[in-house]
């Protein structure tokens, strides 16, 4: 503890919002027939009453202060000890003591109040300008278990003082997510939109050097855009149970999915991208989420493969199951990498600056999920990079990992 306003204020008001304080007072003197009774805190440089009980007209308010070094309590917590009397002007040790002396007072009783880890919070204490008996081992065990119960309470009311500021901290972070799905969903969509407009009229233009300008704008904001929806979908599906899919039966899923092949080979004209398909049956899925899922893979692929090298595509109903996989050929996914790489926003370390968020994968991973499916990837030198998904041809399909 610390001696600044602020903390001594915290401590009080903590001490305040114990409802069973005041009675505890109460029972001291009603017991004792002690007529002032405080919980107080105190460290090196400081007393402070932060609960009083107050028959005697002494003065002293909640977050008064006393100078320390006048208290007993001050021994007390440095001894560890309860300190007690019953009748001053007669006790050997403190007829002469200048505390009673200073606040007339024959009987006295303090104890330290302790919290559970040990730490040192203050003292539970009465006083009265009569004697009375309180040295003795029980009303001394009463002090001491009320002073327990004091401090265990105190360490509920910070466990709940801060629990309650974890929620309104959490609360916050929901706004300002909310806030940032706004700006994410509107105030860069729109420029994106426009930045296609403009490549798209730039290439309708005779002009050499406007096409290549055209084609890279162009490239450029379907890169953005894509970036935006990543991020999009990570938000929204840390924000409810998970990501949404609108599943329906589709007839036409594999020339949907060469659309998807066909706008990614359009913007790397040097790469051979193989297409197998054997899709020859209805599949129940989101074709929205199944052509990004096989965009990511593909784009992935693009990413990290060999570009010397071939990039297959392939999709197959093979049973129950819509099996979706892309492999190329390159450097084989470290093992340490592979047990991270469908974490949100993680990279490898020799990715290219401009890469992406690394979000990519993890969107697959939750585009399959939703699809009750399961995803894995294999990569060695000699077969390559494979990542497989497998989502059911129908609801209600069990996957087996």
């Amino acid at each position: 503890m610390n001696d600044l306003p602020e903390s001594i204020a915290h401590d009080v008001a903590a001490v305040a919002r114990i409802s069973a304080v005041p009675s505890i007072l109460r029972i001291i003197c009603d017991n004792t027939g002690m007529r002032f009774a405080a919980v107080a805190r105190v460290t090196d440089g400081t007393w402070t009453a932060c609960a009083v009980e107050d028959h005697i007209a002494f003065g002293l308010l909640p977050g008064g202060q006393l100078d320390v070094h006048t208290t007993l309590c001050k021994e007390s917590r440095a001894a560890g000890m309860p300190v007690s009397f019953d009748h001053a002007s007669e006790d050997a040790r403190y007829r002469d003591h200048h505390t009673p002396r200073i606040y007339n007072i024959q009987s006295y009783i303090s104890v330290p109040i302790i919290r559970p880890d040990g730490s040192y919070f203050g003292n539970l204490c009465a006083i009265d300008p009569s004697p009375n008996m309180v040295s003795d081992a029980k009303t001394i065990g009463m002090f001491q278990n009320f002073a327990e119960l004091i401090g265990r309470q105190l360490v509920l009311e910070q466990r709940h003082e801060e629990t309650e500021k974890a929620l309104h901290d959490s609360r916050q972070a929901t706004e300002l997510r909310d806030q940032f799905i706004a700006v994410l969903g509107h105030d860069l969509r729109n420029p994106v939109a426009s930045m296609r407009a403009i490549s798209e009229t730039m290439l309708r233009r005779q002009d050499a050097e406007m096409l290549k300008y055209g084609a890279r704008l162009r490239a450029n904001a379907r890169r953005m855009a894509r970036l935006i929806d990543d991020v999009l979908d990570l938000a929204r599906g840390r924000m409810g149970s998970g990501m949404g899919v609108d599943i329906v039966p589709l007839t036409d899923l594999e020339p949907r999915l060469r659309e998807v092949v066909a706008e990614l080979r359009d913007s790397h004209a040097a790469w051979n991208i193989i297409e197998n398909y054997a899709v020859g049956e209805a599949v129940e899925c989101d074709l929205g989420r199944v052509q990004q899922l096989v965009s990511n893979l593909l784009g992935n692929a693009l990413a990290y493969g060999d570009p010397a090298q071939a990039v297959t595509v392939n999709a197959k109903v093979d049973g129950n199951w819509l099996e979706l996989s892309v492999c190329n050929a390159g450097t084989p996914i470290a093992p340490s990498c592979l047990a991270r790489i469908f974490e949100p926003y993680w990279r490898p370390a020799e990715s290219k600056p401009g890469g992406g968020l690394g979000l990519g994968l993890h969107i697959c991973a939750m585009i399959v999920k939703a699809h009750d499916g399961t995803l894995h990837v294999s990569s060695s030198a000699e077969a390559g990079t494979c990542f497989t998904a497998r989502l059911p041809v129908r609801k209600g399909v069990t996957a087996i990992a």
